[in-house]
């Protein structure tokens, strides 16, 4: 597909750069004109130095107050602009090349300080216009016509003191001079001219790049959204079969029914992560904790995993050692480098090492696994990119969990570095900012949701899909809930106009125009500081940084029911953390 570059953009992008070049060549002209001035002041009228040199200033004045004002001009044409530009730079031209006026006033020396003070002006243009020939041309002519009529005008007169030689030098150097500027200012603004059609493609391919980006986001947010309202009502009834009195082998299959549905759940969950990163919505909260308890509870959840391929879990860590960091973003770091190197480790060890660098800690997992070959190393840090897995196996996942890794390990600020060897095995390394111990500082525990009880409270449940009320309605009744089902927020004010409930769990897409962050607007203004939750499939990044503003914790479908019941008990004792966090 071919790119076709917008040529007018080349004079806009000239105009904005003669407008940035502040005041430097300002400086330097204004300083050449008090050399001159000094040079004459002695011998020169002083209404003609005086006069002279506050023409100069007025001009740059002039001519900067009219490079801003032709940059903002959009009314006016650009070809119009330009020309304004060119007109500016010949007044510019005019005015110095004035400076030949002094000329009966000079010695021979200081008649060619004056030309030499004429051609660095000439030569200084071409990178102050850059180039641009009707801008340039426009200065260099009044420039240095005056001039070169001079040196005519030394060579028309009868040779006297052997002037003549020199003056015929002077002309040809100003001859191949001008020249050679103007062959100079032609491969400048073509160079230019080449940079900018360069940077165009390249702006262009990024916004290319960013557009299929952000329709790749929506088309997952999508296609997430589509799948899990299935997935949440088949996750409801399956927990409501497990209360249900079943005989061993109705049991067996209900458990492994669970199971791949608690699979199939955490590959989606890789894609909602993505989402809350992309929307922004994932805030730090650091805080000081000791680090040794804190991963050696993970690493024990990992050790029947390890045990299973025959391999070492091991953990090397002082125990005097405290860490700022956020604990749920670590957490979520951790279980996927750990799992990673399990995952690739058919023989041998996984090492989990905490070592103090400086002031600083390092957090390392280190495995004697196939290894990551050089080429590679970058790479599997991208979205859906595996290695060593060309069948696409789901049982090692959808290939996010490095990119997750590292946009997370961005977000909190910590250096992370990867080396590896293949054949050898593969270390990751996290910089941790070591924090003072404080005796008052809790042990942090894994975001691992208990099953609290609910029995008893009364839920109103909002969901325009009527399966997933049914499922709502089968699993939180046998909680020992009271539940009323309603698929839209006016029947939800109904019913708690009826009954005021203990919660709502509302959909965040309901149908019409209505959803769920309104409904539950409205029931609060029912019933003030009504504890609420919001559950849904839909994981574009728009949708997490609505449900962030309204300040509603949201769920994401399909819900375990510990994490439901969770959240539930947690709302209802005004205990939440509403921040959209991402999942463990």
């Amino acid at each position: 597909m071919s790119i076709e570059i917008e040529t007018p953009r080349v004079e806009q992008e000239l105009l904005e750069a003669y407008a940035a070049q502040g005041w430097l060549v300002p400086i330097a002209i204004v300083l050449s004109a008090l050399l001159i001035v000094s040079l004459a002041w002695s011998t020169a009228p002083k209404a003609l130095s005086v006069g002279w040199f506050a023409m100069v200033v007025s001009v740059l004045l002039v001519r900067a107050r009219s490079q801003n004002w032709l940059k903002q001009a959009h009314h006016i044409p650009l070809s119009r602009r330009m020309a304004i530009a060119a007109a500016t730079s010949g007044l510019g031209g005019v005015t110095h090349g004035a400076s030949i006026l002094f000329w009966p006033y000079l010695s021979d020396l200081e008649r060619a300080l004056q030309s030499t003070y004429v051609l660095g002006l000439s030569s200084g243009a071409v990178a102050a216009v850059i180039g641009y020939m009707p801008v340039f041309l426009a200065y260099m002519l009044p420039l240095l016509a005056p001039l070169v009529v001079r040196w005519v005008g030394v060579l028309a007169m009868p040779a006297e003191h052997g002037t003549l030689g020199p003056a015929a030098v002077m002309l040809l150097l100003f001859t191949i001079y001008g020249g050679l500027l103007v062959v100079l200012a032609r491969d400048t603004f073509r160079r230019y001219r080449e940079s900018f059609d360069s940077r165009q493609l390249m702006r262009q391919a990024l916004q290319q790049a960013e557009a299929a980006n952000r329709t790749k986001t929506r088309f997952l947010a999508s296609a997430s959204h589509d799948l899990r309202q299935p997935m949440h009502t088949l996750t409801l009834f399956g927990a409501a079969l497990t209360m249900a009195p079943l005989d061993d082998r109705a049991r067996h299959i209900a458990n492994q029914m669970n199971v791949a549905l608690q699979a199939l759940s955490s590959q989606l969950d890789a894609l909602l992560d993505v989402s809350k990163l992309d929307a922004g919505v994932v805030p730090v909260q650091a805080r000081v904790f000791p680090l040794r308890p804190f991963v050696g509870q993970l690493v024990g959840e990992f050790e029947s995993a390890a045990h299973r391929k025959g391999l070492q879990l091991v953990l090397e860590s002082p125990h005097d050692v405290s860490v700022l960091a956020d604990t749920l973003l670590l957490e979520r770091v951790l279980r996927n480098l750990i799992d990673n190197a399990i995952k690739y480790t058919e023989c041998g060890d996984v090492r989990v090492q905490i070592s103090r660098q400086a002031a600083d800690l390092l957090l390392t997992v280190r495995d004697t696994g196939i290894g990551i070959p050089q080429d590679e190393q970058q790479r599997v840090f991208d979205e859906f990119y595996q290695l060593g897995n060309p069948e696409r196996n789901r049982s090692q996942g959808l290939g996010l969990g490095l990119s997750i890794v590292k946009r997370l390990a961005e977000l909190m600020q910590m250096q992370m570095v990867l080396r590896s060897e293949p054949g050898v095995g593969t270390q990751v390394s996290l910089r941790l900012h070591e924090a003072p111990a404080a005796a008052s500082a809790p042990a942090a525990t894994l975001s691992v949701p208990a099953s609290p009880p609910i029995t008893g409270l009364r839920l109103l449940v909002v969901d325009d899909e009527d399966q997933v009320r049914q499922g709502m309605r089968a699993v939180l009744e046998g909680l020992g809930c009271e539940v009323m089902t309603v698929a839209d927020a006016d029947a939800a004010c109904v019913a708690a106009q009826t009954s005021r409930p203990d919660a709502v769990l509302a959909d965040l897409r309901l149908r019409g125009q209505g959803d769920g962050i309104q409904a539950i607007t409205r029931l609060r203004a029912l019933h003030p500081s009504l504890p609420a939750l919001l559950i849904s499939g839909d994981t574009a990044p728009e949708r997490l940084r609505e449900a962030d503003a309204a300040g509603l914790r949201l769920l994401h479908k399909p819900v375990p029911l510990a994490v439901l019941t969770q959240a539930i008990r947690e709302e209802v004792d005004g205990v939440s953390d509403c921040r959209p966090s991402v999942e463990a």
